[in-house]
């Protein structure tokens, strides 16, 4: 999956605000931690912002945009080569997210304004996709997420400790930027504390068990040493970059942590513990149906992660149906594997037998790489065009692994200072099937989401609202699809690997039936996770962890099946009408060659696509 921070990238270009602005640089010599002056003007990217759009009034539009994203997502910007708020870090008082929500109807006013009969083809799908991402923005304040939404996957320790990873350090000006983002966590925990304060007022509160966790993984942030803190390890760059004002930043780095950041994140945590955890939802309660304006939130975060008009009834039968359909498969292959179809005998194989699961980290880690090499060397069988950035493996953080899922991924810088990274989590690797590795690493890695998203950021003809968005139902879709491609290209070692890749896709389809269950028809967490049991081969702290993120995420798993179809649904029909003139390569590089889009754009693409290979 992607991670959620990368996945929220669209949404803060119209959703999110920056903090106050670090304090500038003058002719007189700085004090040590005072932030480095950053460049003023326009963003170094902002002739990326309309690159390729025709009409002036849509590429003024989407530079205005990009400007204001920038500004509101610093983090972001710093990752995207725009360093012009490097001392900043996100703001979220309630002042911010009023002022992005009126920014939200500007924009929207603005684009609805351009006469749509003036644009070319790629212009109006252009102008489509922003008015689809800000109105799913405006549709989703009625979730009000920041008053009452508690989960360890957007836990404060877990966001800022990805602070050193996101902002590089190559000089002392670098630092003392840093250093500024860093005196500003703080005020932004504070903001996050008033915002649950007024949800507590007005009676909304986040589930019991996602409390309970996030409770628990600030206190492992807590209880560890400070010098172990992941906010801490700039340190030792510092040292070599930071010249005369090294050992000074330095101790300044040390106070702020364990101080200032330290306080704040035991506000937080006794806040969660006195106020919030006694009153959280628990039971049949846990959904988004439990609240006051559950149902509509409900249907704004499925138009917003799968682009469609469904309901969560349909999306529930779907899930039923596609489960029904791939316990089949897995009936069939445990046959041949283990001499029987009964599906719970064949699950209770791959629980139990010890010699299917890892033995040790390392031997994690080495399974990712074999299955990324293998991968990457089958890609020019299925592929015309990949990308230029590299993909690596990394071990998902000690402080995050407890609690969040298996692997995710997070796209290579713009600037290509950072490659793409493939997370693997492996903590007690001994819960970790192997056989599961490989469609995992496919789905993650490549041909999954690197391809996509490198691919994406490569296309030097499309604007940087494609380049850097991210269409739920398009990109985990794609991922999805990929684990059944790697099937075809040859890629699973054998049977019980293809074993693992039915399991997933068992596990996708069951999202459907468990996330609308949740939110839509009152299940309890107990009930989803033993649906999960029941027909997926999922180790227990994998369900586990899952169940919680559907229940902190809501709508967001919907997306992974129904995005998966389509594609299935476009190659299939593409195959058909071209017969023999169908090429394998030149599908895919249809469907990626314009970035991130909605299902119904990708719908078009493909039908143009068939089209043009006809007249040939």
């Amino acid at each position: 999956m992607m991670n959620a921070i990368n996945a929220m990238i669209v949404l803060c270009m119209i959703g999110c605000s920056s903090g106050p602005r670090g304090k500038a640089a003058d002719t007189k010599p700085r004090e040590s931690g005072q932030a480095a002056r950053t460049p003023s003007g326009p963003s170094p990217l902002i002739g990326d912002a309309a690159i390729g759009v025709s009409n002036a009034e849509l590429a003024d539009l989407l530079r205005d945009a990009w400007e204001w994203r920038m500004e509101q997502s610093p983090t972001q910007a710093t990752t995207l080569g725009d360093h012009r708020y490097d001392d900043r870090i996100a703001d979220r008082s309630r002042l911010a997210i009023e002022r992005a929500r009126k920014k939200h109807r500007l924009l929207l006013a603005r684009a609805a304004a351009i006469d749509r009969g003036k644009l070319g083809v790629k212009d109006a799908i252009t102008l489509a996709l922003f008015i689809e991402q800000v109105e799913s923005a405006i549709a989703s304040e009625v979730c009000e997420f920041e008053s009452w939404n508690v989960s360890p996957h957007r836990d404060p320790s877990s966001i800022y400790n990805r602070l050193p990873q996101q902002h590089r350090i190559r000089s002392s000006d670098d630092a003392a930027n840093l250093l500024a983002r860093y005196r500003a966590i703080p005020k932004a925990i504070d903001d996050l504390i008033a915002n649950l304060e007024r949800g507590a007022d007005a009676g909304l509160f986040s589930n019991v068990e996602s409390v309970r966790r996030t409770i628990e993984m600030v206190d492992g942030q807590l209880d560890q040493p400070i010098a172990d803190w992941a906010l801490l390890e700039p340190l030792a760059t510092i040292a070599e970059v930071g010249g005369r004002r090294a050992e000074e930043l330095q101790r300044s780095f040390r106070d702020v942590v364990a101080e200032e950041i330290a306080s704040a994140y035991r506000r937080y945590r006794d806040f969660l513990a006195t106020h919030v955890l006694s009153r959280a939802r628990s039971g049949d309660r846990v959904g988004l149906h439990a609240l006051p304006n559950g149902v509509a939130c409900y249907a704004a975060r499925i138009q917003h992660h799968i682009g469609l008009a469904r309901s969560a009834e349909e999306l529930h039968q779907l899930g039923l149906s596609e489960v029904r359909r791939i316990n089949d498969d897995m009936r069939a292959l445990g046959q041949s594997l283990f001499g029987t179809d009964d599906l719970a005998e064949i699950l209770a194989h791959l629980r139990s037998d010890r010699s299917l699961y890892f033995d040790s980290a390392e031997a994690m880690l080495e399974a990712a790489r074999k299955a990324l090499d293998r991968a990457n060397a089958a890609m020019p069988r299925a592929f015309g065009r990949l990308p230029r950035a590299p993909c690596t493996v990394v071990p998902i953080p000690d402080y995050e692994a407890p609690f969040t899922t298996i692997a995710y991924y997070r796209p290579p810088h713009y600037d290509g200072s950072k490659p793409g990274e493939y997370f693997v989590n492996v903590y007690q690797p001994h819960t970790r099937p192997r056989y599961e590795f490989q469609a995992l690493s496919f789905h993650e890695a490549v041909p999954g989401h690197h391809l996509q998203i490198a691919i994406a950021r490569e296309l030097e003809a499309l604007p940087a609202l494609r380049k850097f968005a991210h269409q739920t139902a398009f990109g985990e879709g794609w991922a999805l699809y990929t684990e059944k491609l790697a099937d075809e290209l040859g890629l699973y070692d054998g049977d019980l690997d293809r074993m693992g890749m039915f399991s997933y896709d068992a596990w996708r389809a069951s999202r459907l039936v468990v996330d609308t269950g949740i939110h839509a028809l009152g299940w309890t967490r107990e009930r989803a996770e033993q649906f999960m049991r029941q027909h997926t081969a999922l180790a227990e702290n994998n369900i586990s962890n899952e169940v919680d993120r559907y229940i902190a995420r809501p709508g967001q798993a919907l997306a992974y099946k129904v995005g998966q179809l389509e594609i299935l649904r476009l190659r299939a029909w593409a195959q058909k009408e071209l017969g023999e003139r169908f090429s394998l390569p030149g599908f895919h590089d249809t469907v990626l060659g314009q970035g991130s889009v909605s299902l119904n754009v990708l719908a078009r693409q493909v039908e143009d696509w068939v089209a043009a290979q006809k007249n040939q």
